[in-house]
This record gives structure tokens, sequence and C-alpha cells, in this order.
């Protein structure tokens, strides 16, 4: 078991990083182990986790609930690159649910001494806030650590609380170090994935069958009491695999011991994480990604009904100085190099440092390589040239050569949706930043809509709800009472002057203008077909106070809930903040666009993955390796007729066909995608018809219709392209039926020819058979 489970740390020990790079949800909210506190700073990094970020980050205490299976957009920002060639990163989103998990009323951290917990007993000391269990950190703290952990030069203690990360065990609540700071982890823990984001999407099938969703774990169990008693002051006593646990006893070697038992913990029985490419984000830089948008996850809640859960975002870089992924602890020793007596430059042996740095730098052995000063130690100071005294000195500590970053969200729930709303799309509005200016909140952000601009479609539901705090510090800026955050929904008023070309408007109705500070007046507003009650109540706030100071919200609470509601209206609404909305100083706008067909999107890369219009089989399939990178897939229906109308705007038309087999699909983006001449398939849910034909042209100019192959299965039409584009069924007479009565009729002719020629020759045939007809006729007749 042992030697399995190096094999584990061999693959997974490479995921973390070395500078500086802190990571933070922005929605939902995320803590930094802030809970209410009223100053830039928070008050204590080690309350509920340890996440190596900035203590002015984070976010107060607000929690919110969502349906499951609704929409929810994850955002964060991470201050050092993915995607790129300086650091490997992995990013990692996961959740729990338990019911003692909780945000707490304290800013202090949780004790480790029952004693000093209410009633003794620390899990439900609601004081505290707790992620983890008493109970799990306990057995982390008696059990070895991983012993085939590459550590480099750090002396680590002997228990699970130690880590080449936090060498000298410091503890953060009940957060187990060895966990939070490898993944998969190889013993049981209490959080489930969402998703993994890598610099390498082959990683994958491994991230997915590796995962504690569909794969046990195990460990060794001693009794609690043993362990909170006799144990009580240990550090790293109970093994970490089968065999030693087997063998082990406490105390040791008495014989009425207490033995452990190597125990299987079941899987999470859910699926597998989704697994995708990490998006491009640049160094230095905690903010926005690549295209200028911040860095999204949409996550459909699980079915896990539960009022207590947390979020959590791992990020993990590390440094492309030596292969990390296979690297391990045979690697941790520095072996001493002999001069050769009177030559400076020379070895008696090429045993040196075992982690390879030569190789990487172009020396000839490991022996040069060390004499020029490249060797993973702290602060090394590297020759530059040979010969020559030109030496620098780097910035390198071998604890965070390889690290991890995180960040927590507060507590939310996950609640089961009304029987009226099965089936239905919900898609979550938020609300996420905090007052205050740009530089008064960073590494926070100011206020925003969470989508800003949201895409949905008719008889689709949208739920607002947002939180916010009534303790952020008094002189940070912004409007109404000091301190305190708050947000509303108002539509805009209509644009006034020529603008760029609106051409994304030519096919949709518009309502507000993001251009306009001012709102359009509730009597005359309309939005997504909202009844005036709740657009007041978005506007106002009046269903979540009770009277007084309104201009500002002042007195209006700090959590808004409207409640999912139904989408009825079709148009693009363009809305604001009326408090927080303040031009040159800060902007909170949306976007809503909602269409009258069915739309659905995805981001898909090499590993692969499928979406689907809601409630139908028409959508996208995609093979693992088909992608060699990840594209955001966007897909719409169109009617008949508003293909038509896009057609004729381009002087083009429809191909040939008797009729339609169903409404025309488009697909972003438009231009091929695929690896070489591989291909994905498409199904399009047919209407009517068995036998259709599949075309396929660009959605820049619809000029060129191409026939694709296709096949029907139980009324649904497949086929394969490497693009996507606008795509039509037309259906035509039936060429089986055509072709049978052809076959049939001409059948007929040649037995008619046929026989006249056989009667020609053979004249007292035909007179017999006509004298027996005629016969037979009589004898009926008779008989009726």
């Amino acid at each position: 078991m042992r030697s399995s489970c190096a094999l584990l740390v061999l693959l997974v020990c490479c995921i973390w990083g070395f500078v500086s790079a802190d990571v933070y949800f922005h929605n939902p909210r995320g803590s930094n182990n802030r809970l209410d506190e009223a100053s830039r700073n928070r008050a204590n990094g080690n309350r509920l986790f340890d996440s190596q970020n900035n203590d002015r980050g984070g976010y107060n205490v607000g929690s919110v609930y969502y349906y499951a299976g609704s929409k929810v957009q994850l955002e964060w920002t991470n201050q050092h690159s993915c995607k790129g060639d300086n650091n490997h990163c992995e990013l990692i989103i996961q959740y729990m649910c338990h019911d003692l998990l909780r945000d707490g009323t304290s800013t202090n951290q949780i004790p480790e001494n029952p004693t000093q917990c209410s009633e003794y007993d620390c899990n439900t000391d609601y004081r505290y806030g707790m992620h983890e269990s008493y109970d799990y950190y306990m057995n982390c703290k008696l059990r070895k650590r991983n012993e085939a952990l590459f550590t480099a030069d750090q002396k680590l203690k002997s228990g699970a609380t130690s880590t080449r990360q936090n060498a000298a065990a410091t503890r953060r609540a009940y957060e187990c170090a060895e966990e939070r700071d490898h993944y998969p982890y190889w013993h049981p823990t209490p959080w489930r994935d969402v998703v993994v984001m890598t610099n390498e999407a082959s990683r994958c099938p491994y991230y997915e069958t590796e995962s504690e969703n569909v794969k046990p774990r195990w460990t060794c169990v001693m009794p609690f009491d043993v362990m909170q008693i006799e144990m009580h002051g240990q550090t790293g006593v109970i093994p970490n695999n089968k065999e030693d646990c087997e063998a082990f006893r406490w105390p040791a070697n008495h014989p009425n011991g207490t033995y452990g038992v190597w125990t299987e913990s079941p899987a999470h029985g859910t699926a597998p994480p989704a697994c995708r490419e990490t998006e491009r984000t640049r160094d230095n830089h905690l903010g926005n990604g690549a295209d200028g948008f911040p860095n999204t996850y949409t996550w459909t809640m699980p079915e896990h009904i539960h009022e207590h859960c947390a979020l959590r975002i791992r990020y993990n870089i590390s440094t492309g100085d030596y292969d990390g992924w296979n690297t391990d602890a045979s690697s941790n020793t520095v072996v001493t190099r002999k001069r050769v007596f009177g030559q400076k430059k020379k070895f008696l042996t090429d045993d040196c440092q075992a982690v390879d740095l030569s190789s990487r730098f172009g020396f000839e052995n490991c022996s040069e390589a060390a004499d020029r000063g490249y060797v993973l130690t702290n602060n090394p100071v590297v020759e530059l040239f040979a010969g020559t005294s030109v030496s620098l000195r780097l910035a390198v500590n071998t604890a965070q050569f390889g690290r991890t970053f995180q960040d927590r969200s507060h507590t939310f729930a996950i609640r089961r949706r009304p029987s009226a709303l099965a089936g239905a799309t919900i898609h979550n509005v938020n609300v996420r930043g905090k007052r205050g200016n740009i530089v008064q909140v960073y590494p926070a952000v100011e206020y925003d809509f969470v989508p800003n601009s949201l895409q949905l479609s008719k008889d689709d539901y949208v739920h607002f709800q947002w939180t916010g705090s009534n303790t952020n510090p008094d002189n940070n800026d912004g409007q109404g009472r000091a301190g305190s955050d708050r947000s509303n929904v108002v539509l805009q008023s209509e644009q006034v002057y020529d603008e760029g070309t609106q051409a994304f408007y030519t096919d949709v109705s518009k309502y507000g203008h993001w251009g306009r500070s001012y709102p359009k007046h509730l009597s005359d507003v309309q939005l997504l077909g909202l009844t005036t009650e709740d657009l007041t109540t978005l506007a106002i706030l009046n269903t979540h106070q009770y009277g007084g100071e309104m201009s500002e919200l002042d007195d209006a609470g700090t959590y808004f809930d409207l409640g999912p509601r139904k989408v009825t209206q079709a148009g693009v609404f363009h809305y604001m903040s009326t408090r927080n909305n303040n031009f040159s100083n800060r902007s909170q706008k949306g976007k809503l666009i909602s269409r009258e067909q069915l739309m659905a999107s995805d981001a898909i890369g090499w590993n692969g993955g499928n979406f689907s219009l809601s409630g139908k089989s028409t959508g996208v399939y995609i093979e693992r390796g088909v992608l060699n990178d990840l594209h955001r897939f966007s897909m719409e229906e169109w009617t008949i007729e508003q293909t038509r109308v896009k057609l004729a705007q381009q002087n083009q038309q429809l191909p040939e066909g008797d009729g339609f087999g169903s409404d025309v699909l488009v697909l972003y983006p438009k231009d091929k995608v695929t690896v070489g001449d591989s291909r994905f398939q498409m199904k399009i849910e047919l209407e009517s018809g068995h036998d259709v034909a599949v075309y396929r042209t660009s959605s820049d100019n619809y000029a060129t219709w191409q026939k694709l192959e296709a096949e029907v299965h139980d009324g649904v039409v497949e086929f394969a392209t490497d693009r996507g584009g606008v795509y039509v069924t037309r259906t035509s007479k039936n060429i089986g039926m055509i072709v049978g009565i052809s076959v049939g009729c001409g059948a007929f002719v040649l037995l008619v020819v046929g026989s006249a020629l056989y009667f020609k020759k053979h004249p007292e045939t035909s007179t017999s058979l006509i004298n027996s007809a005629n016969r037979t006729k009589r004898a009926l007749q008779g008989r009726v």
C-alpha cells in the first residue's frame, strides 16, 4: 500500500506554486477568513483555513441559497498566470455540506482543546466558525504524513498537519494541511469535487477516475476515545497504509493495546468532476482574464439538499525549473560533493542534488550545475558565466517552490425547488463586490451584477438575490449610510443619441441603454415581463424594509431575495443600481438578453463534453481528443421565419426542399475548431419527416449551402461536423416509397406485356381460361 500511495503522489505532487499568487472568490462572496470586521485587514488569517492570501482580501459574512439544478456563475481572480509558459497552473473547485458547518460569531480560531469549548464539545460550540470537524482534524494530526512526498530541504514533522508549505504544522481551525496541499488526496475528506481546470488537459482522465466523488478512500481507524484521551499530545503515530495499520496497536507492544482497522470510506457517490483547460490569465494581474471579462465557471447546483454548505477554490502553481510531476522523496537528499585537490572546478563524483536542474539548463552534469549554484535551495547564488565573478542571488523559497492558495465562501444553502419549478431552467443573478473605490476594496472588487450579461430564453426563470454587509470600513467611498452594502435593479432610460452601429439589436427589441445613468419611470418599464409589483420590489426593495429613509436604500436590509420569476418577454434589457452607479467613479450595470428561441452554451476542450437545448436531444456531442484547446460554444434555435428574414437581408435563400424537419439550429463559433480531420457529432430533434437532408452555411453571409451526410434514428437526425454555423433540415418526398411504387409499376407492365405475347402464340390457352372464368362466375351467382 505504501508503494501505491507513493505512486499517487508522483502524479500529483507538482501542482503547487512558488510566487505570491493570491486567489479570491467574488461570487459567491469569498471570506478569505473574514467574518464581519470593520477594518481593511481581516482580524484572523487562521480562523477557518490557510489561504496564503493578503490580509486585505475577502468580503464580510453574508449567506444566500440556491435551488438545486439552478445555474450559478462562479467568479474569481488569481494573481498569477494560468495557461502560459511561466508556470503550471491548476484550479480546483469543491464544496461540502454538513449539519455543523457554520460561519460563527467570533473571529477567534476554534480551539483544539475541548475544555475551552462549551459543553466540552467544540463541534457544537456555535461561537466559532467551523468547516472541517474536530474529529477530522484529530485523524489528520495523529496520522503519519506521506513520506513519499518531495519536501526539498524543508524539515517536516511526523504528522499529516506538516507539509513542505507548512513545515511547522501551524493549525488553521480543523483543516488538514496535507489534504489542502495535494489533490486528489488519498484519505477520506468531506470535500466533493465540482471542477478541475488544468494546464494539462491530458490529466483529466486521471482526475476523473481518482476523484473521491467516484473512488473510495481508505484510512486506519482507531476508536475516537483512544485518539482523544490515550493519544492526547501525540502527532503522526497512526499509520497511513494497510500493512502498517493492521500491525499497529496503542499503546505500542501492549498485550491489551487497541489495534488499528484498515477501513474503506465510500465514495461520495456523485458524478466525476468536470475537467477542462484553464483560461488564460497573466502574471502580476489580480483582475479579469484575457478577453477583458472575469474568470468564470457556471455551476449547476447539485441535488444535495442542505442548509449548511461552503465552497472552496484552490489555486495551485508550480515552477518549470524541474519536473515536479515526477519528483518524489528520493529527490530530497543533497549528496556532499568532493572537490579534486587543487582544482577548484573539478569533482570526484557526479553525485549531487537529486533534483535534476543540470539538463534543464544545459550543463554537462549535476556537478557542473551545482558548482555554478544551480541547486534547489533557499536563495541560491548563481554564477551566470563560467569563470567570471558575475553572480546573482535568486529569490527562491523551497517551501513555496510549489504552492497552494485558497479561498472559501461563507455558508450557503442548497434547497429543493418548488414543484411548480420542476424541470425549469433557473438562472441566478447576484451582486459581487463591496463598498469603496477600487483602491479601498482591492484585492476585492467594486459592485457589479453576476452575470454581468446573461442570455436566457423565454419561459426560463431568473432569480434575483444578493447579500452584503453593514460593517465595511466607514471611510470607504460610496453612497448612503457609511459602511453599508445595498443594491437595487431599475431599467435604464432609452438611448438619446446615435452611438455605434447597433447591429446587435437588428432583430431584437431593445429596452434601456447602457450609456444612460437615469432610470426609466416605473409606469413605463418593461423588464422580462415581470409584474409591476416585482419591478417595484426590485427598485425600492419595499418588501425588505419597514419604512424609513429609502432614497439611498439605507433602511433596507443587506439581504435581498425576489425569488425565481418566469421570463415571459423577449428583448435586450439594460439595468443598473441607482445607489452604486456613480458615473466616472463606479458602474453597477447589467444586461439581460432574452430570446424567443431556446439557447444553450458550454466551454469544452480536449477532454470533450456534451450540451443540449433544454428538454431536447438537440445538441453537441464531442469526444475526448477532438479539440486541442478550450472553446466556448453557444447554440440557439431560429424559427423558419426568422431565418428567412436574416437571409433576405443578405439576398440569400434557404436550400431546396419540400418542408422543414425542425427549426434552424445555429452553433458558434462558426469556424473550424477540431484537430486535423476530427469531427464532433450534432443531433437535431425532428418535428416532422423521416427522410431529411441536413445543410450547413456560415453565419457570415449564408452564401453557400453544403449538404452533409446524415442519419435519422428515432426521430433525431445525427451528423458529423468540424465547425459551427447555420444548420437546416429540409424534408422531401419519401424516396423509399417512390422507388417501391416505381419498381411495382415496372413489374406490372412487364407482366401485362409478357401475358399478351404468350396468349398471342397460344390462343387455345386463352380460350380455355376464358371458358373457365365464365363457369366460375355462373356458379358463384347461383350460390348468391
